[in-house]
């Protein structure tokens, strides 16, 4: 069983808690099992206590006491579909039923073959007599029946998760209506915008994870089309679906497809298939199975409009940074700016090199929000982040079960981008085999996902970015010559840190200005000397080895101003002549951890006494052990 609570009003209003073993605590304390923020309930105000299959909830003498259907109890065992009232919030108290049968997900397979029924009958959502209680309780007393499945329905709605996102929620629901009616398998399809019908998830009673979920297309756009749900018995299939592997297996004796209502048209599809020759659907399933969607059709228009708005957010907070990022006066970024300003308007594909660090990112970024595509997504891939087959599945997506862990059809970043500009960070790090597929993307704006057929067509600009040369790459036959061309119609060189410092210090108070507002330091300030140190290194990093060095300055420094010290070796080496590390350097460092190591010895232990032997102060004495990789021989 599944026990939990159901917040239906009050702060938690909407909140499911599963109940575990023990003792369940509710109380306005962050300490309890479910902490309710109301001034009206006690610290702990009440516990419910789980002895095998008994639940008691037990009131722990809080101030104002609890209810349990409107009547005050002290102790009071509870049962499946208690209401208990604490303070302003009111809860349901639901003991679910564990699924039957071991379920298992399924590929969707899609086919435009023609159903044909013996009898078919339809039902419209407006006319499912669940959803309409006056029509049924005017007749009297429900049936056994007909009560188990207002039973059934009042789990699925409670039961529904608006949170999740659409995959989760069609499997959840799924393996609920399995349990509810005598269906083989089951899958839900959403329809898009073009018209497409894309295949969320599939599910089979059986636990063979390889049968394929099979779906007739033309049955699924004549349900959305009409409105009506169907209820097919005595099918007849045709050549092609009968051909299928799955159906080969166990023939279909009837099928079961309702629309899931949305506010204008059906947001898709609950497609439900058995093989039962004993019990085939019959009308108080498609009534069930009808009232059904509708409830549910509330949470999957929330999830698609969720997923909406997060991918938009996501854009958006992008899109926010880039304004910030471009840091820079030098002639050489002027040069990049006036790159940007005659390329960005641009479709053609851009080349942008540089060292790792430089800032190649943000050059694509700015190429991006300068272009008509600036209202569509800017969608960047590290290529050198992935696998070879991570990324391929990445960029082109995949359908269900193209390889093992395809548990619903994904999108790739390819669609992701449509309307707008694809990144490709390190592209030289990607592999032969996919430099080809991505070649002809480029040339036809046309690919298919892996594991799929059909035929996808996007609208994007490509912008590509490497910190290796090429042309030594295409001399090692590491990457495509053909593919170079393609990805080199525009071109820019973004320059080291080191061949532009007069931009150093400007980037260094940028950085210095963001982490002491990260870190709630807001005084922090760049000593003269700092600065010097700053100027003088070469960092090899560029921009990203210089926002981690004052990110540790200022999480490291006591004072109100940055001084060298608190600055990293390297850079101070640099300051002192010593850039590299030599017999000298090396006996520096000696030094150190021997005057570290006799001061520890000396205090007994204690770093904060050791500290104060060597006259530093204790934050600075920490990173130069770690710095000096002392921790293990500092054990008291």
């Amino acid at each position: 069983m599944s026990p939990r609570l159901i917040a239906l009003s009050g702060p938690l209003s909407g909140g499911v808690f599963p109940l575990s073993d023990g003792d369940f605590t509710l109380g306005r304390a962050e300490s309890n099992s479910v902490m309710i923020p109301d001034r009206a309930v006690s610290r702990r105000h009440c516990l419910i206590r789980r002895e095998a299959e008994h639940f008691t909830l037990v009131d722990l003498q809080s101030r104002n006491g609890c209810s349990v259907n409107n009547v005050p109890v002290r102790e009071h065992e509870l049962h499946h579909g208690d209401r208990v009232t604490i303070g302003d919030s009111q809860f349901v108290f639901l003991v679910l039923a564990d699924t039957r049968e071991t379920m298992s997900s399924g590929t969707v397979e899609l086919d435009d073959s023609h159903i044909r029924s013996a009898r078919t009958i339809q039902l419209k959502p407006e006319d499912a007599v669940y959803l309409q209680p006056q029509r049924w309780l005017a007749a009297g007393a429900p049936s056994e029946r007909e009560a188990r499945d207002l039973e059934a329905l009042l789990r699925v709605c409670q039961a529904l998760d608006f949170r999740h996102d659409i995959a989760t929620l069609a499997a959840g629901l799924l393996k609920l209506i399995l349990d509810l009616v005598p269906a083989d398998c089951g899958a839900v399809l959403l329809a898009q915008e073009t018209g497409e019908i894309e295949a969320v998830q599939g599910c089979w009673r059986s636990s063979d994870p390889d049968r394929k979920v099979p779906v007739s297309r033309t049955l699924v756009r004549q349900v959305l089309a009409g409105k009506a749900a169907l209820l097919c018995n005595d099918v007849l299939q045709d050549a092609r679906i009968s051909q299928t592997e799955s159906v080969a297996a166990s023939p279909i004796t009837a099928l079961l497809v309702v629309p899931i209502p949305g506010r204008e048209k059906p947001v898709g599809v609950l497609y439900l298939a058995t093989s039962n020759l004993v019990r085939n659907f019959d009308e108080a399933d498609l009534q069930l199975v009808t009232g059904l969607a509708v409830v549910s059709a509330p949470a999957f228009e929330s999830a698609r409009q969720v997923e909406r708005l997060q991918e938009e957010n996501r854009r958006l907070h992008e899109e926010i940074e880039v304004e910030h990022r471009m840091i820079g006066d030098s002639p050489a970024m002027e040069e990049v700016y006036r790159f940007i300003g005659k390329a960005a308007p641009a479709n053609a594909t851009v080349l942008i090199t540089g060292e790792s660090g430089t800032g190649k990112e943000l050059v694509a970024r700015a190429l991006h929000m300068n272009s008509a595509r600036s209202s569509g997504p800017f969608v960047p891939v590290n290529c050198a982040a992935l696998t070879e087959t991570l990324l391929e599945s990445e960029l082109f997506g995949h359908e269900k079960g193209a390889f093992t862990g395809a548990v619903a059809a994904k999108k790739g970043l390819l669609e992701v981008a449509s309307g707008g500009t694809l990144f490709l960070d390190e592209i030289a790090e990607m592999k032969p085999n996919l430099q080809a597929k991505l070649l002809r993307v480029l040339q036809e704006r046309q690919f298919e996902r892996v594991g799929g057929i059909e035929t996808l067509k996007v609208d994007i600009r490509v912008i590509a970015a490497t910190n290796r040369d090429l042309q030594k790459a295409i001399a090692d036959e590491s990457f495509r010559r053909d593919l170079y061309y393609r990805i080199e119609v525009l071109s820019v060189h973004v320059p080291p840190l080191r061949e532009r410092r007069e931009d150093i210090i400007p980037l260094a108070r940028f950085f210095l200005n963001r982490h002491s507002r990260r870190e709630k330091r807001r005084d922090l300030q760049l000593s003269a000397e700092s600065e010097a140190c700053l100027n003088q290194y070469d960092w090899p990093g560029n921009v990203r080895e210089l926002e981690s060095a004052i990110e540790q300055a200022v999480v490291l420094t006591s004072g109100n101003v940055i001084q060298p010290a608190d600055l990293s070796e390297n850079v101070r080496d640099a300051a002192d002549g010593s850039g590299s590390r030599g017999q000298f350097h090396e006996a520096v460092r000696e030094a150190k951890k021997q005057a570290i190591l006799r001061a520890f010895k000396q205090s007994g232990g204690s770093y904060t006494e050791t500290a104060q032997l060597l006259g530093l102060h204790a934050n600075y004495l920490h990173r130069v052990i770690r710095s000096l990789d002392l921790k293990a021989l500092l054990r008291p």
